[in-house]
């Protein structure tokens, strides 16, 4: 009988996207572009200490027909996590993948709690206590022995000395006497946490020929996986999509260790220990080839990247609007409570001044109002407007005054009739296709709403406080939010890595590019987003002097390639904070639901996804907007009146004594 031979095939395990800020180079992007091009039907992504970049990377790798697995490359605590000691600082790592959707919640909880204030000590970290009680449901599934993990280090005396070692002899002067025995009941552990069939042994040598420590590691630990019978698997440490692009991961590791490349190739040379020094070394941390795996591992290691890959299925993370019930008066449903204070609106704003006094106008509103309740009615969306409503009214009843509206959302009557803005669409000809359009929805998708709310900004966090207390402090959060190198933080960092020029220079250089928000409509229709590009085009005559767009589209001049470098980097996340404006409110507990990460300036936990992600997950993101402008109105208002300051329902400040001042309409 004809046995049939499946081929082997390889599956990138162990991979690292720019959400590993100033390490990891790769887009999600373009790691599916390079996955596709290799003929990949799977891809991990193992973002260090971090799952916010999971939505991004689902949504890259579908679009090529690639089946994503989730996972996180957590930072692990030598002595209980709990300990915040200088003896606890160094941390090892540990690859841990979701095999389910279930899976994908555990890392949820698992990255929140390693960013909770009593684990918490410069990264966020785990230790295997935490791991063995946050993991008894067989839903995850891990592997550990590439350089810097516990089973890699643990062969040796001093892993550091051994890592830097020149050659594998004299790695070798670094190795335990008992190595064999310390490093099997270290992988019987792991087995044991993760239960038999979901923890495997690391196999990495795809930079063996630069370090003669991942050599010798990798023949320790295939011994051990003899030893032990748990299987070994084949990975690659992938932090850039092509062995090319190694020159780019550069000027974010010198970014990130504030130095240049100058500097850290003397201390090379040197023989001085440089922190990362492997990347500075070698080009060998992309995505490799099933070729290049099957020149360095076994058929069975190769494989074994196959079966994890089988045993992670291809689950839901995104969702449809996932919305707090709006309590209603009397009990009534949200549509028809909406429609109420429509009518409510209707008397007050429209026909108590006259708006509708003809039935030509009343025509007008009529068929206005009918189109955007339909709407909003498919669309499931009464409660958005409700919510709305809510905190828009909370910031009346405090004396406060709201913004009257702000961009496209003054274009809906419904909101103009409830009380969200103070403009009536229809008197200035706004249109409500343009605030929202609901043929951007699909039977899977649901687009939202996007009002923005502007409160004064010395009452903003009031505002979400009263937010938390109505729909639950657990159910309410701010968001991260990352910065990126683009136009001019590019430029002027591979400029400054590079030691190209003065800082005076540098600095003329970079201020004739535009910021981006200003060109952000013509950048929408480049090819290729880049405010660099876009400058050299349509103001060549800033940056003639050190670089231009020839004819035939290439760059040519003094700069030219560092110009090209800094193109190339444009987009690429460099720092994570707290984004100004957006609070997302769930009906969830987000914890369970969202990665809670710690702010980096503060101790507070917030939403560990950027808004568009959390949206598509099914979190409804709304942006409180604080405005100075406001306060100093308020305070004007108290200068020139006497009495109680109010605001009524039309957005108006009001003092009973002696009048009042309107702003908007009112």
């Amino acid at each position: 009988m004809d046995i049939m031979m499946h081929p082997v095939k390889f599956i990138p395990l162990h991979l690292h996207t720019h959400y590993s800020l100033l390490d990891g180079l790769s887009k999600p992007s373009q790691v599916a572009e390079r996955c596709k091009e290799l003929g990949y039907d799977a891809c991990a992504v193992t973002d260090h200490g971090t799952i916010s970049g999971a939505v991004s990377f689902v949504r890259a790798m579908r679009e090529k027909g690639i089946k994503p697995i989730l996972g996180c490359e957590f930072y692990l605590s030598q002595q209980s996590a709990t300990t915040k000691e200088k003896t606890n600082r160094t941390l090892s790592h540990l690859v841990v993948l979701a095999k389910n959707k279930e899976g994908w919640n555990d890392l949820i909880a698992l990255v929140s709690k390693s960013n909770k204030d009593d684990v918490f000590y410069f990264k966020p970290r785990i230790d295997l206590d935490i791991l063995e009680e946050d993991n008894r449901n067989n839903n995850l599934v891990s592997f550990s022995g590439h350089l810097g993990s516990d089973l890699a280090n643990i062969l040796f005396t001093d892993w550091k000395k051994a890592y830097n070692s020149n050659t594998i002899e004299e790695t070798q002067t670094f190795l335990k006497q008992d190595w064999l025995k310390q490093a099997s009941s270290l992988a019987e552990r792991y087995q044991q946490i993760f239960r038999k069939g979901n923890f495997f042994i690391e196999i990495q040598l795809i930079d063996q020929e630069n370090s003669p420590a991942s050599k010798l590691v990798g023949e320790c630990l295939r011994q051990v996986s003899k030893e032990t019978g748990i299987p070994p698997v084949a990975t690659a440490d992938s932090h850039y999509p092509r062995k090319e692009d190694a020159a780019d991961q550069r000027i974010l590791l010198c970014s990130a260790m504030k130095t240049t490349l100058k500097k850290v190739e003397e201390k090379l040379l040197a023989g001085d220990d440089v922190g990362l020094s492997g990347f500075f070394r070698s080009n060998n941390f992309h995505i490799p080839s099933l070729e290049e795996m099957k020149e360095i591992h076994t058929e069975e290691e190769i494989s074994n990247t196959s079966l994890i890959a089988s045993m992670c299925g291809d689950y839901e993370i995104l969702g449809k609007p996932n919305l707090p019930k709006f309590p209603c008066p009397d009990d009534m449903a949200e549509k028809e409570y909406l429609r109420e204070l429509c009518r409510q609106g209707w008397r007050q704003r429209l026909k108590k001044r006259g708006k509708v006094s003809t039935q030509e106008n009343e025509d007008i509103y009529v068929d206005r109002i009918k189109k955007e309740l339909e709407v909003i009615n498919d669309a499931n969306l009464s409660g958005y407007f409700l919510i709305v409503r809510d905190i828009v009214s909370y910031v009346k009843s405090q004396g406060w005054l709201p913004g009257p509206g702000r961009g496209s959302a003054a274009g809906c009557l419904v909101s103009y009739l409830v009380g969200i803005t103070q403009v009536d669409p229809i008197e200035y000809g706004l249109i409500f296709e343009r605030f929202y359009n609901a043929g951007r929805n699909s039977e899977g998708h649901i687009s939202l709403p996007d009002i923005d709310i502007d409160v004064p900004a010395t009452k903003r966090d009031e505002v979400i406080d009263y937010i938390k207390s109505k729909y639950g402090y657990n159910n309410v959060s701010q968001m991260v939010t990352f910065g990126r190198l683009q136009g001019r933080s590019a430029l002027k960092e591979v400029l400054r890595v590079h030691n190209a020029c003065s800082y005076d220079e540098m600095n003329r250089i970079t201020k004739a590019l535009p910021q981006e928000h200003e060109i952000s409509d013509q950048l929408q229709d480049m090819e290729e987003s880049s405010v660099i590009r876009w400058t050299m085009l349509h103001q060549p005559e800033v940056l003639n002097d050190y670089c231009r767009v020839a004819e035939d589209g290439s760059l040519d001049g003094e700069y030219a390639k560092l110009f090209a470098q800094a193109i190339r980097i444009e987009g690429t996340y460099k720092s994570q904070g707290k984004h100004a404006a957006g609070v997302v409110i769930s009906s969830r507990i987000l914890n369970e639901v969202c990665p809670m990460v710690r702010e980096t300036k503060g101790q507070d936990r917030i939403a560990g996804m950027e808004m568009v992600d959390l949206e598509a997950m099914g979190h409804v993101k709304f942006d409180i907007l604080g405005v100075n402008l406001l306060d100093k109105i308020m305070g004007i208002s108290n200068q020139l009146f006497s009495g109680d300051i109010e605001v009524n329902d039309e957005g108006a400040l009001r003092s009973s004594p002696t009048g009042r001042v309107c702003v908007g309409e009112g």
